[in-house]
């Protein structure tokens, strides 16, 4: 599948999918059915054939699915899992819808069905390392020991070594605001930085646990948040900045499902380190494709995103 498709036109565009067009048509028909609230057959059979489309693309198979998590509300999935129970796309969908707003604010989710869900699964489909990513997330959101984590990360890195996704709950689990510290996010980064192939999937953890370290810096505001500016000045900062700068912009560089989402990554990291003119050559590589983080962090996103990605298409 084609990343970095060329869209008409220079207005800049907020969607989930990113450039997957296969997605993004079975996403629009999920949405009309969660406002209408039912779920026929035909939409189950788009959802698990545009997930099971990415093959053993694991990468591609959790951002399908993700999205489609995000797009059906609690209601379909549950739906869809009663109507195929041993269907493993229809189990995973349930367990990342009830994942998603078990994350929400004052919400009482009870994550007992995502974990089975998750197990059922993981006996249906072994190779898929998805089960396994999942429960990696339950285990986050309950704030479990570490050594319940331990076992079930041996069992993804087994399936799929660069899985973006997992290598992002671990970076959330092991930050300062959940259940870790900088030490152990830097215990992280070294076990990873040297094997990773500089276009794996999870090639965006090191930026990411900068670009949040940025923020965390930035949250108290005042005389404490002078300082924030100073991570960019690090040498492991600019090694990283230095490093996807000159690699993921390259058409076909990067190929993973998310790649639009690294590059969107990347431009904010610029832009907050000032290599302004830098960050123009990478908001024209997203060719218009915006992503809610970390935009939202200044502001609205597709409003911020679109500020500069103006800026850039306009000096081209």
């Amino acid at each position: 599948m084609p990343v970095f498709r060329r869209r008409k036109g220079s207005r800049a565009h907020l969607l989930p999918e990113l450039d997957d067009a296969a997605l993004g048509q079975v996403r629009r028909r999920v949405e009309t059915c969660w406002a209408r609230g039912s779920l026929d057959t035909a939409v189950m059979a788009l959802m698990g054939d545009v997930i099971d489309d990415a093959g053993e693309d694991w990468d591609r198979r959790a951002h399908r699915m993700r999205v489609l998590a995000g797009s059906a509300g609690r209601a379909l999935p549950g739906i869809w899992r009663q109507h195929s129970p041993k269907a493993p796309n229809a189990l995973l969908l349930h367990a990342w819808s009830d994942l998603l707003h078990a994350g929400q604010p004052g919400s009482a989710v009870d994550l007992s069905e995502a974990r089975e869900a998750c197990r059922l699964a993981a006996e249906l489909h072994p190779a898929d390392p998805t089960p396994w990513t999942l429960q990696l997330a339950v285990l986050r959101r309950e704030q479990r020991p570490s050594s319940e984590l331990s076992a079930v990360w041996r069992e993804i890195k087994a399936r799929d070594p660069w899985n973006r996704e997992a290598h992002l709950q671990a970076l959330g689990y092991l930050s300062p605001d959940e259940c870790g510290s900088s030490a152990l996010v830097l215990d992280l980064l070294d076990g990873v930085r040297n094997a990773m192939p500089l276009d794996a999937p999870a090639a965006g953890l090191e930026l990411t646990a900068l670009v949040r370290a940025h923020l965390r810096a930035l949250a108290p505001g005042g005389l404490d948040a002078l300082g924030a500016g100073e991570i960019w000045r690090r040498p492991d900062a600019t090694r990283a900045l230095d490093q996807a700068t000159h690699y993921w912009p390259k058409p076909g560089f990067l190929r993973h499902a998310q790649a639009l989402a690294d590059l969107n990554l990347l431009a904010f990291a610029l832009i907050k380190s000032a290599r302004i003119t830098e960050s123009a050559a990478v908001l024209r590589a997203t060719e218009g494709v915006a992503t809610h983080w970390p935009w939202n962090a200044d502001g609205e996103p597709l409003e911020r995103f679109s500020h500069y990605y103006g800026r850039a298409t306009a000096e081209n």
